[in-house]
């Protein structure tokens, strides 16, 4: 059996096989887009480790084969998209072996059963692997990686939207860790910015759908490590499918049937009104969530009420706390962080990269006010504002993309 297939435009094999991430990657070199050289190890591989603990025959000698010059970057592609929940490992000079063992190890580590169990998500689908040519974001100042929207996830709204650092890699960027600048901050570049314009359209015109991807520029030369659909939500999915339709990429037909009774239901967006108002963030996922001030994800899953998790930034440790808390907050991060990511996957209202706020063992301090610990407050997932108290929340007015888009639903 074959457990590794090199990543080429004519790679004709399932997602099942080789997983999502790597069946974007063939897609983008089939639109003819910059990828980094990749190889990819097999769900199938993942299964056989997981079932007897060790490589399977062949997949030693495999790898042995396989040349990619430089260092390289080892990621879990499964599938169904699992986002910060499995290893990475960067900058892999030697010791291929036991980074693609992290890989398929963290497969079964808390967390990543905690998202699977909230997902739906299969136990025994197992991961592939990802072995790709690192390319440098922190080489100089004209370099640096960011993750990209074609267009805004919260609103729907036809510009895109997303997170950039200059002079890092793009794990500071989706960790959280960094305070990130504006995606349009990426026309300091105009080279770099132009190309991931236009590929951003020609990404949407694939899918006929909104898009996401993961960016590296190095020393002013663009690189995308992956793609998915948008993945849009409420009123967002709502205007999606309606600026789609009036785009001509998609019929009226299916503007109506690419969007759920749940999103219809949720696109009238709450928002809180008359409330004293704590602190000020980005807005990272819409809808309005009140609960009691958790410092720790710990804390959050052991708490018997709602409670809202806030944290200086979240990591895959927390995912029981995140799943367990009806709304997030976080110092740092933006919309493509770690915090914001898993927030929109489990549609929870999410505020981030709140820089005044400050977090300590059973306090938070948001410029000069100091919260204990079960204090209530309410968060604005859309404006990204935190209020004091269980706030007064009034529902939006009309939609009108949702108001065309249920007239097209009666004819």
């Amino acid at each position: 059996m074959k457990w590794i297939h090199k990543l080429t435009a004519d790679l004709d094999e399932p997602a099942d096989l080789i997983g999502g991430k790597a069946f974007g990657l063939v897609t983008l070199m089939r639109l003819g887009l910059p990828v980094p050289p990749a190889f990819v190890i097999t769900t199938e591989a993942c299964r056989e480790f997981l079932h007897t603990g060790r490589f399977p025959d062949d997949l030693t000698a495999e790898l042995a084969r396989m040349d990619l010059s430089g260092p390289v970057s080892v990621r879990s592609g499964g599938k169904i998209s699992m986002p910060g929940m499995m290893n990475t490992v960067l900058n892999v000079r030697d010791g291929l072996e036991q980074a693609v063992t992290a890989v398929f190890e963290s497969w079964n580590t808390p967390r990543a059963r905690t998202y699977r169990a909230l997902h739906d998500i299969p136990d025994d689908l197992g991961t592939a692997v990802i072995v790709q040519s690192m390319v440098h974001g922190d080489r100089d100042d004209h370099s640096g990686a960011g993750v990209a929207f074609s267009r805004n996830p919260n609103t729907g709204a036809p510009v895109p939207y997303g997170d950039v650092l200059f002079g890092q890699q793009g794990d500071a960027v989706v960790s959280g860790a960094e305070p990130t600048l504006p995606l349009t901050e990426l026309s300091r570049e105009p080279q770099v910015w132009d190309g991931l314009r236009k590929a951003l359209t020609r990404i949407e015109q694939h899918y006929r759908d909104a898009c996401y991807v993961e960016f590296t520029f190095e020393a002013g030369e663009l690189w995308f490590l992956q793609v998915r659909p948008g993945r849009f939500v409420g009123s967002a999915a709502v205007r999606l499918a309606v600026d789609l339709a009036d785009e001509g990429m998609i019929s009226r037909d299916e503007a109506v049937d690419r969007v759920s009774t749940t999103d219809i239901r949720n696109a009238r967006t709450p928002r809180v009104v008359g409330a004293n108002v704590l602190g000020r963030g980005i807005g990272a996922c819409p809808g309005v969530a009140a609960g009691a001030v958790v410092t720790t994800s710990d804390k959050a899953a052991r708490a018997e009420g709602p409670v809202i998790l806030v944290r200086p930034e979240t990591s895959p440790v927390d995912m029981h706390g995140l799943a367990a808390a009806k709304g997030i907050v976080t110092a740092r991060g933006g919309p493509a962080s770690h915090a914001a990511v898993v927030a929109r996957s489990m549609g929870k209202p999410a505020v981030v990269g709140v820089t005044a706020l400050s977090v300590a063992d059973g306090a938070i301090t948001i410029g000069t006010r100091t919260i204990p610990e079960g204090t209530p407050i309410t968060i604005d997932g859309t404006s990204g504002t935190i209020f004091i108290g269980h706030a007064d929340v009034s529902t939006a007015g009309n939609d009108p993309h949702l108001n065309r888009l249920l007239s097209w639903k009666r004819t």
